[in-house]
């Protein structure tokens, strides 16, 4: 008997996730965002694309600030 599997419910997005992300977006744009307007304003709903750029395209330090955003 299978049980079905439920999704994990995602971190809540806190004004201070949404802040680090915002600074993650300014500070990497160049490397992980090119192809995203400048000025983007960064929201809750552009989150999983800040954290795919900062993993697919950044450094480290890039990876490690994905990795936070995602707790």
């Amino acid at each position: 008997m299978d049980i079905p599997s439920t999704p994990a419910a995602a971190p809540p997005v806190t004004p201070e996730k949404l802040a680090l992300a915002q600074q993650a977006f300014d500070q990497f744009h160049t490397q992980c965002f090119w192809f995203m307007r400048e000025d983007l304003r960064v929201t809750a709903e552009d989150l999983e694309a800040i954290i795919r750029g900062l993993r697919s395209h950044g450094n480290r330090e890039a990876f490690l600030i994905a990795a936070k955003l995602c707790r």
